[in-house]
């Protein structure tokens, strides 16, 4: 299937520290993107990679698995780890979990942790239905385009397939019984106001980490989508500035060279 326009990929080569970007459930790079081209104007190398069965139509979420999702940024991971001093991992709502357990699994490979309104269950009492509902109903309303912003959107599927969603179910307990595991700098930002991840999701992530190093920044303007809505400035800004403060030099304003330096000095 042809890809939605907005939908694709995104990859900057910038200096030798790189972040890498995970969207969210059902939703694209779109809900990114703005996020993506800031960090990559700041000489940052940047990866925001599709999700397999995201970006054309549900039905071909339908037939993928967390297993799919998770294998596509470890695989991003590995390439900018085999190119770049530096890795950091960012990710919204459910690409907050994929971003924590790659921080799980691969330890000192990865050098902080952000997470937008990450999300840790799938609540509910249709939740528990899960197991057996998939295989009676194929889909249900979508989630997409939480937004306080007018006019805006996200460029997300309006149904969600219920096969991926008990697959989705499967991988946030997997996720949470590693979030020991989880020992770098993280920078926690969620909305007060999100109609898709409770509080509770983010309380319960800050509980299960071991780092030390934590900072949590409420996004008090915005809704889930929270990279698309009033408070993505703020969210860029938090995010450059825990990365300069973890890897100095790295970071440089618009119209300057890599890591710092001036362009073509």
């Amino acid at each position: 299937m042809p890809l939605l326009t907005g939908a694709e990929p995104f990859r900057h080569e910038g200096g030798q520290t790189a972040v890498l970007l995970c969207h969210g459930f059902t939703g694209s790079p779109q809900s990114m993107r703005p996020w993506a081209e800031h960090l990559a104007e700041r000489g940052l190398t940047v990866s925001l990679p599709l999700l397999p069965g995201h970006g054309t139509r549900w039905e071909d979420l339908r037939v993928t698995g967390w297993q799919d999702w998770y294998a596509e940024v470890d695989r991003e991971l590995r390439l900018l780890r085999d190119r770049s001093a530096r890795v950091f991992v960012a990710g919204l709502s459910m690409g907050g979990a994929l971003a924590l357990r790659l921080a799980a699994l691969h330890g000192d490979a990865v050098s902080g942790v952000m997470v937008v309104n990450p999300a840790n269950k799938v609540h509910g009492v249709a939740a528990h239905a899960l197991p057996v509902l998939r295989h009676l109903v194929p889909a249900t309303k979508g989630i997409a385009s939480d937004i306080a912003k007018p006019v805006t959107r996200e460029l997300g599927y309006d149904r969600v397939p219920l096969h991926a969603a008990h697959s989705l179910r499967n991988f946030f307990r997997l996720v949470d019984s590693e979030l020991p595991q989880v020992t770098q700098p993280l920078l926690l930002m969620r909305s007060p106001q999100d109609h898709v991840v409770p509080p509770a999701d983010s309380a319960r992530i800050l509980s299960r980490v071991s780092s030390r190093d934590v900072s949590e920044v409420l996004l008090e303007q915005s809704y889930h989508v929270a990279t698309l809505d009033y408070d993505a400035e703020l969210i860029f800004r938090e995010s450059t500035a825990f990365i300069g403060r973890l890897a100095p030099g790295a970071v440089r304003e618009p119209g300057l060279g890599k890591e710092g330096t001036t362009a073509g000095g």
